[in-house]
């Protein structure tokens, strides 16, 4: 039998396949940092595309804060306004209250009795005056209590003082004033 030496075609064909393998490893390695880079590149424009978003966002945000804040001082104003509105209102509806109760104290007054002073605080009356006798502060606060412009008449303070002439009685009266009838639904 012939003998043939299979070895230098064995080891050409193993430096051939090591060439290959080495080949192949480097392209893929080149493959592998391609598709590396191209995920980093698509993340960093994902990266960026998300930056542009939250920085679009914040700046509507921004713009919104200021918006929000115009929003509480108008309604701050309004508030404001409304107030001023209730006073005036209040004010508009209590005039006509104010003769109503004066006229009706003009009719309460019996005679021997002088007022002194009256002093309105809200819907408080506080009324300072000078009586002949206790029983004119009587009537006086029965004339009161029958009016429906006054509610609970009472009496606070009442002083026997001495002139030359005869004695008279220092009084303090503090009476409500009946509501309004509008106010009366509310």
């Amino acid at each position: 039998m012939a003998q043939i030496n299979l070895l230098p075609w064995r080891e050409e064909r193993r430096q051939e396949r090591q060439q290959q393998f080495i080949v192949f490893l480097v392209a893929g390695i080149i493959f592998a940092v391609m598709v590396l880079y191209g995920a980093i590149l698509y993340a960093d424009s994902f990266l960026d595309d998300q930056g542009a978003r939250n920085t679009f966002l914040q700046t509507e945000i921004n713009k919104l804060d200021i918006k929000i804040a115009e929003i509480k001082t108008l309604d701050k104003e309004r508030g404001q306004l409304l107030a001023r509105m209730n006073v005036i209102q209040e004010l508009q509806t209590s005039r006509p209250k104010v003769v109503k109760v004066l006229e009706a104290l003009v009719h309460s007054v019996p005679e021997g009795i002088h007022l002194e002073k009256v002093v309105r605080q809200g819907d408080l009356l506080t009324i300072n005056g000078v009586a002949q006798s206790n029983a004119r502060v009587s009537v006086f606060m029965r004339n009161l209590d029958e009016d429906d412009e006054f509610e609970n008449p009472d009496l606070t303070v009442i002083k026997r003082t001495s002139t030359k002439d005869e004695a008279i009685r220092k009084f303090t009266l503090v009476s409500k004033e009946s509501k309004i009838a509008g106010e009366e639904g509310k």
